[in-house]
């Protein structure tokens, strides 16, 4: 071994005060990357996809309608939905409010077998607080049981505990929060990424609207999108600017215990494939065993079919 490849041994002991142990958030805002991907201008908006997935799950378990996404001056974010509402309830575990807990303990929410979802978009229970952990500051709002429950953070850390703030005969939760800038390289959301990711989103799930706004000064737009066909409209629109070969999409849904599956398909005029594959409403560009079943499911239909009638041999 050559002097340019040895490894220079650490000069400090290695005994128990090496080791750290990160409470509460700190590892989230140590490494942010291992929990958004990175601390560019993905992540930054990797933050508005944890909160709306949230209520995506709301939607998928029958209970919500309505998103609606606002870039506000400043960048900061606020997404609300008219869904049950983000428990208020004291949590038996932590003898906390089940908000707090959502909020500022990693891997807590209703998603690990507790009967609050049965499908939901990833099940690691990190989003809200991850969130909160990288945001200057966050505030959230539920509106549940004829109150207005509002509760407010900074990094991570409580600012002020849950308390009533009003009456109201509507259900959801509202989150608004301000990325922070000791983590981010840039604080500057993108309006047509946000509007592509949500466009997504209300293809994937038919009759759900969600609309975004911008409301910084100058650049003052809004979208709001529903689709009723669901994964069709979606299909339809990827092959908007080509020639399809048959005028229906093919659509087929089918359930097997707790799973559920959607395909749509239409052939256009062109020479390349375009696969668009989801799971738990969470895109998969690597694929996976669904994309990969489907792809030999259709080859053997249609290879089946062409020796049947002559046209394989």
């Amino acid at each position: 071994m050559s002097e340019e490849n040895l490894i220079t041994p650490v000069e400090t002991e290695y005994d128990a005060s090496e080791i750290q142990v990160l409470e509460g958030l700190e590892a989230v805002r140590k490494r942010p990357g291992m929990y958004i991907g990175s601390t560019s201008a993905s992540g930054l908006h990797h933050l508005v996809y944890e909160i709306v997935d949230n209520s995506i799950d709301e939607a998928l378990a029958g209970y919500c309608s309505e998103i609606r996404v606002v870039i506000n001056d400043g960048n900061t974010i606020t997404v609300s939905d008219n869904g049950r509402g983000i428990p208020v309830d004291i949590q038996q575990q932590t003898g906390r409010p089940a908000l707090e807990v959502v909020f500022t303990v990693l891997h807590a929410g209703g998603k690990f077998g507790g009967g609050g979802y049965k499908v939901s978009g990833g099940l690691h229970g990190v989003g809200a607080s991850v969130v909160n952990a990288l945001s200057e500051w966050l505030t959230v709002h539920v509106h549940k049981d004829g109150k207005i429950y509002e509760m407010k953070f900074s990094r991570g850390h409580i600012t002020e505990e849950i308390k009533v703030v009003g009456e109201t005969d509507l259900n959801g939760t509202t989150v608004t929060f301000c990325p922070d800038s000791q983590v981010f390289d840039t604080l500057e959301y993108d309006y047509d990424i946000l509007h592509t990711r949500m466009r997504e989103q209300a293809f994937l799930n038919a009759g759900l609207t969600i609309t975004i706004e911008d409301k910084r000064p100058g650049r003052e737009q809004c979208d709001t999108m529903c689709y009723e066909g669901g994964i069709r409209e979606f299909v339809a629109w990827i092959n908007r600017n080509k020639s399809p070969l048959h005028e229906n999409v093919v659509y087929l849904s089918g359930k097997k215990d707790d799973a559920t599956a959607e395909v749509a398909l239409q052939y256009n005029d062109s020479y390349q494939e375009t696969i668009v594959s989801f799971a738990n409403d969470i895109h998969t560009p690597e694929g996976g065993m669904h994309e990969t079943g489907f792809k030999a499911a259709l080859t053997r239909v249609i290879n089946a079919y062409g020796t049947k009638y002559g046209m394989i041999k």
